[in-house]
């Protein structure tokens, strides 16, 4: 009886709204952390060549922020149901309901963005045009390779916004692990385009860029989706973090792993940058270190989390888990917004 009537608290719980601090916290560091990253590289303009214009230069880093903040919900909240497994009280049902519908509201997000990087994109690619017309982007797409990508990205997180809605109505019987892959897949097109397709490495540093971004949206878009919504049920809680944390841990190790071989096989294969200094003297190095500090002290607090806090989750107590979650989320905000710069910066 003493069970029964500890796993009866929570259910009250879960038909609390969802806790949108995390999300707030995240979408602000991320801003924080393109416009700090922004004017790090803010370079003097060249007598006689054309630039692009500041809504162009300060808009494009803030779109690719918000593909990624939407990218990182979407496949969070796709993620919630795995985490949970199969086996869940009949009143977490409404915490289910939440994150499919969450699946396609972030994955239209995540449409929107692409479509809106593509055509800042486009501008940029032609800079000093007053108007950008349906051929100009169509050209575009044609001889860019960016281009390309954000299309299939945008097709992607439509067909993920799709199968959340399919899920919204028949529930299980859509897949979660079709509504996961959808947005996995969605993950891939941009890294082939960005500083890895340039290395003489090119299709190992692909393969590394892409295992690091599925990593991180993994670990950060899981823990999102856990505090949202699974946060406001005891039991529910209790079963996700343990799986949570042993996700995390497999994506922390493989984001540091493909993070850390990235970064020295760029500089390695400059011709004129050497690491050591370059670390320190360029934009690109300065804003790497910031990302790598940001990382490590979001691995620092999950870390905290899981040995100090999780106990306590599991016993079903009240602890301090939301508040070191907010941090941590505001933390890969903040690295979320330097990436979104740093993706976007040359070395030199």
């Amino acid at each position: 009886m003493r069970r029964l009537s500890g796993v009866s608290r929570p259910a009250t719980a879960s038909t609390s709204s969802p806790r949108l601090g995390p999300l707030v916290a995240v979408v602000t560091a991320a801003l924080a952390g393109v416009l700090v990253g922004l004017a790090l590289t803010t370079t003097t303009p060249v007598a006689g060549i054309a630039q692009v214009d500041t809504a162009v230069r300060v808009g494009l880093p803030i779109a690719r922020s918000a593909l990624d903040l939407a990218a990182v919900a979407a496949v969070g909240f796709a993620l919630l149901p795995l985490l949970t497994g199969d086996h869940v009280p009949a009143s977490t049902a409404p915490v289910f309901d939440k994150a499919r519908l969450g699946v396609v509201v972030s994955a239209l997000v995540w449409v929107t963005a692409a479509l809106a990087s593509l055509v800042l994109q486009a501008a940029e690619y032609r800079p000093g045009n007053t108007a950008l017309s349906f051929d100009d982007l169509r050209s575009y797409v044609d001889t860019v390779a960016a281009g390309k990508a954000l299309l299939v990205v945008a097709g992607f997180a439509l067909l993920q916004a799709l199968f959340g809605l399919a899920a919204t109505r028949f529930g299980r019987k859509v897949p979660p692990e079709l509504v996961v892959g959808c947005g996995l897949f969605a993950l891939l097109p941009l890294p082939v385009t960005g500083h890895a397709g340039d290395s003489h490495f090119a299709e190992y540093a692909m393969l590394l860029l892409e295992l690091h971004i599925v990593s991180v949206v993994a670990w950060t878009g899981g823990l999102a989706a856990t505090v949202v919504l699974a946060a406001g049920h005891r039991g529910l809680l209790a079963t996700t973090l343990p799986r949570f944390s042993r996700l995390a841990t497999v994506c922390l190790a493989v984001a540091a792993g493909t993070g850390v071989i990235n970064a020295v096989a760029e500089f390695v294969q400059h011709p004129t940058v050497d690491l050591w200094p370059g670390l320190f003297t360029t934009s690109y190095g300065q804003l790497l270190i910031a990302k790598v500090v940001l990382l490590a002290g979001a691995a620092a607090l999950g870390g905290y989390t899981r040995w100090k806090l999780m106990p306590g989750v599991v016993r079903h107590r009240r602890t301090a888990l939301a508040t070191f979650a907010v941090v941590e989320l505001a933390t890969m905000g903040l690295a979320y917004g330097f990436a979104a710069v740093l993706s976007r910066t040359p070395l030199v």
